[in-house]
């Protein structure tokens, strides 16, 4: 039975059991083969096309929807995922509205554009979900390479090497491989244990062998690594967060949102993950819309996301930011937090008002709160690395870092945007020049 909804304090199950799984279902249901048909028929083709340039995997966008358009789906998934190997994932959590849709020409002229990242997700569902992987690996070069990080751009890395005969092992802090994909993103953005179907499908390809919960500078050592293999990637993300710097925030029922999201992406229970009456979430990315909009749909009361600029700044999408709203999260902006008040546990945390210019006005927000959730970012962690570039490992364009042979990339590395598609295209342009220079080499 379901708690009184108005009850205080951090408790599981104050929903009935059919409302959790209505409300973690999946955000953009499948299109059919008839509505993708017609989705496609939409495109122009452009021989210029900007949702190209806008992608940051440089997928060949019009060709994928012709050949949807002509009835050969697989074909596509492969244009697709010769380009972005994680292209499934992508098609359900990249922000599409502000990269290729964007610029679509049908956007620019009807503010209606073609649905270009459904239809991704079209063709490379009905590949994989006939167990089929469109590419083979090569003849073994006797190279074996260590990628540190199960997350985007490490698979990506990863795939591609094998893919070119590399001998590739994965090495990862987790449990589970899959990185963000798996712990740090929305249940609702991918139901049914999709991102650990994605991994075994990729897995295919042969070559690829995992080191399940062996962290960098806990277990092994950067130049262990090095001695060991021909060549290393590091990809193992941000796992450090960010401090919020206000008086009291060692309080029970502060946490980390990072942390929750990862807890309720590995419950097989969603009635079971306690959730507080009042949840006040601070931050403006993906992350704290992610745990907002969760907090809600497990429950909550009330639900506040504070951000300590603008709409404008925020990182979030304004489709992020509507899909917020529309599930009940109150906005509010230009408010940083100064004191979190209670006694051992959370009652009330305090903002200040501040301008455009981060300058404080004197005004404050007191919002109750038996629940905070800190989403202001992460910061990387590790002993030994490469050069830093400000809290970043410093590469060049194709990932190298400081160190010779070793390359970076995903959000450790310096230059990305935090984005999966991102991290995914700088793994497989790493493991290019991870093959080139091993080739190299090797002649």
């Amino acid at each position: 039975m379901a708690h009184d909804v108005f009850e205080p304090g951090i408790v599981p199950g104050r929903l009935a059991p059919q409302n959790y799984n209505e409300g973690f279902s999946d955000l953009h249901p499948p299109l059919d083969e008839h509505e993708a048909l017609v989705a496609a028929d939409r495109c122009y083709f452009c021989h210029d096309a900007p949702c190209m340039t806008a992608c940051p995997t440089d997928i060949d966008i019009p060709l994928f929807i012709r050949q949807i358009a002509t009835g050969t789906p697989d074909a596509a998934a492969k244009t697709i995922l010769s380009q972005n190997i994680l292209g499934g994932m992508c098609a359900r959590v990249c922000p599409t509205e502000t990269l290729c849709e964007e610029v679509c020409v049908r956007e620019v002229a009807e503010g209606k554009p073609v649905l270009i990242g459904q239809l991704q997700r079209y063709a490379t569902d009905h590949l994989q979900q006939q167990g089929k992987h469109p590419f083979e690996r090569a003849a073994p070069t006797g190279k074996r390479v260590a990628v540190v990080g199960a997350g985007p751009a490490g698979l990506s890395c990863a795939h591609r090497l094998a893919m070119l005969g590399h001998d590739v092992e994965i090495i990862d802090a987790r449990p589970k491989p899959g990185g963000l994909n798996e712990y740090g993103i929305a249940a609702y953005k991918t139901p049914n244990g999709f991102a650990q179907a994605e991994v075994d499908w990729l897995m295919q390809i042969g070559g690829i062998t995992f080191r399940h919960e062996v962290a960098v500078g806990r277990d092994v050592t950067l130049e262990e690594l090095q001695a060991d293999y021909d060549a290393v990637f590091l990809g193992m993300g941000l796992v450090g967060v960010n401090a919020l710097g206000a008086e009291g925030e060692d309080k029970a029922g502060v946490a980390n949102a990072v942390d929750f999201i990862s807890e309720l992406r590995q419950s097989g229970d969603l009635s079971g993950v306690p959730i507080g009456r009042d949840v006040v979430v601070i931050g403006g990315g993906m992350t704290a819309v992610d745990a907002a909009v969760q907090a809600k749909l497990l429950g909550a009361l009330n639900v506040t996301l504070v951000y300590r600029r603008g709409r404008d700044r925020m990182n979030a999408s304004v489709f992020e930011q509507d899909l917020a709203a529309s599930k009940g999260v109150r906005i509010v902006t230009h408010a940083v937090p100064i004191a979190v008040h209670g006694n051992g546990s959370v009652r009330e945390i305090e903002f200040e008002y501040v301008d455009e210019a981060m300058k404080g006005t004197g005004q404050t927000l007191r919002l109750q709160a038996d629940q905070v959730f800190k989403a202001i970012g992460q910061t990387l962690l590790g002993d030994g690395l490469p050069e830093l570039d400000g809290r970043k490992i410093k590469v060049d364009g194709t990932g190298r870092t400081s160190l010779a042979g070793v390359w970076a990339g995903g959000d450790c590395a310096s230059g990305g945007d935090d984005l999966t598609v991102t991290a995914v295209a700088e793994g497989r342009d790493a493991a290019m020049d991870i093959h080139t220079t091993l080739m190299g080499a090797a002649g």
